[in-house]
């Protein structure tokens, strides 16, 4: 490639919001049930029905505002959007065009460069509106039939737009994590992109570097996964940068991304607004949001990572790189806390979760949404050690149990014998024992071979079957020695 090319990157990120029910009727949001059977007249869009707002989705929308900088639009109204596809039986969606409720936020991000070095940039948010999900198409390679599936109609979405704001693969994953790990310390959606809970369409362009002008951009639709993202925008950059290199142009068009074929196919020219006929909802009236609502949301804001970070570090001690580990998920930073309460040892609690938790994890492919391990149970495990009353041997086991759902850490330990020994009458007769069969040995050690010590101290460990101190067998040894 002759010239140097930059990609420009913009993202339309749609988040399913946790409602229980839907956002124009009282339909369930619940993700797998039956094709069809969550379902009403209002979100199948029967003749005459009409829909009534949940008020929870406003709530989210706000407080989703409110944690990346934007300013709410308190007088605010939804659209229609017309268009024609078979998930869609309304034959147009409810959005927001004109007075989207959030608008001019923006997020910092963290990302490390190609020299190892890292930076923060911000990444502005054009605007975040409110609108209803469409169905979902369902195609039978075996029947060669593409059927729908409405129960998703209606399911509330946030749709986040970003400005062409990124400028590489590694700037949109991390605006993506952060994004995501915002969303849920906010508690507003499981992000669970499997699930189609969080789905990213990447506009991008290239341009020569030190051009100021865009260039003509395309969308991907609906990635879902970060891997597939980063794919998506290198493959789509290559394929730009080719066609132009070959004098042909960019078309302004939506594309499909494959992942399996690491290509991207053109399935329409890209619409713009007008092409959408939006025009005022007829069935819904204007919002007006008091500054009295807003300062609610506001005060029911939870504690976010930042926020934790820099508390785990001041009240706990942590070094900066544990408490970031900690708080890259909101259940590690919840297991986490809660551990630390109940061993008092917050420290310990970092480095059980940091070292035996994350490799259980990795080894059982747990992803940390669907952990079952308890913070009572770990810090059980962590206290019991740290008092002697188990050994770190023993403390494994029982965290085995734990990670797979166990609660009772004490009946596990009392039901598998595994408290240390603490009797010293014990340790005095499996010392005698010891040096009873090891009289060669003993020996040995009398006349100066100090090595023969460790040998003996293991005997006395083996004989307890390793539930006693290994500090205090020595000891206790020495003197009978």
């Amino acid at each position: 490639m002759a010239k140097q090319y930059e990609t420009v990157i913009g993202l339309e990120v749609h988040v399913e919001l946790a409602t229980k029910t839907k956002i124009f009727c009282g339909c369930s949001t619940a993700f797998g049930g039956r094709p069809n059977t969550h379902t009403c007249p209002v979100c199948t869009g029967m003749p005459g029905s009409l829909p009534v707002l949940n008020k929870q989705v406003v709530e989210y929308a706000v407080a989703v505002g409110l944690a990346t900088n934007c300013t709410i639009t308190q007088y605010c109204k939804f659209d229609r959007k017309n268009y024609f596809y078979p998930d869609n039986p309304q034959n147009y969606q409810i959005s927001q065009l004109y007075l989207p409720i959030c608008r001019n936020g923006s997020v910092e991000i963290e990302v490390e460069g190609e020299d190892g070095s890292a930076y923060t940039k911000p990444v502005r948010i054009h605007e975040i509106h409110m609108e209803e999900d469409a169905g979902k198409l369902v195609h039978d390679p075996w029947l060669d039939e593409t059927m729908v599936d409405y129960n998703r109609c209606g399911v509330p979405l946030l749709e986040i737009v970003s400005e062409p704001d990124m400028r590489s693969a590694e700037e949109v994953i991390a605006y993506l994590t952060k994004l995501r790990q915002t969303l849920q310390y906010l508690g507003v959606s499981d992000c669970r992109m499997q699930e189609g809970s969080l789905r990213a369409d990447v506009n991008l362009s290239v341009r020569p570097v030190g051009q100021k002008e865009f260039g003509t951009r395309t969308e991907m639709k609906n990635i879902n996964s970060f891997k597939a993202i980063a794919r998506a925008i290198a493959g789509e950059y290559r394929r730009q940068v080719e066609l132009i290199e070959d004098g042909g142009q960019v078309k302004q068009q939506t594309r499909r991304w494959d992942d399996n074929k690491d290509a991207s196919f053109a399935m329409r020219s890209k619409e713009n607004a007008q092409d959408y006929r939006y025009f005022p909802e007829p069935d819904l009236p204007p919002m007006e949001i008091s500054q009295a609502f807003i300062d609610a949301v506001r005060a029911r804001q939870p504690e976010l990572a930042e926020a934790k970070i820099a508390r785990y570090q001041r009240e706990f001690g942590l070094p900066e790189y544990d408490a970031r580990i900690l708080t890259g998920e909101k259940p590690m930073a919840e297991l986490f806390e809660r551990a630390a309460a109940v061993c008092g040892r917050a420290k310990e609690a970092s480095n059980w979760i940091m070292g035996e938790t994350m490799a259980m994890m990795k080894e059982k492919a747990v992803l940390p949404e669907n952990l079952t391990l308890s913070g009572d149970a770990l810090g059980a495990i962590i206290r019991a050690a740290a008092d002697g009353r188990i050994s770190r041997q023993s403390a494994r086991e029982v965290f085995a149990y734990a990670f797979d759902g166990g609660e009772d850490v004490e009946g596990y330990i009392k039901r598998h014998g595994l408290e240390m020994v603490s009797d010293d009458a014990a340790y005095e007769r499996v010392l005698s024992e010891v040096l009873a069969a090891c009289e060669k040995d003993v020996a040995a050690y009398r006349v100066g071979n100090e090595k023969v010590f460790g040998f003996l101290v293991g005997q006395a460990m083996k004989a307890l079957r390793g539930k006693a101190d290994p500090k205090k067998i020595s000891e206790m040894l020495g003197k009978m020695l």
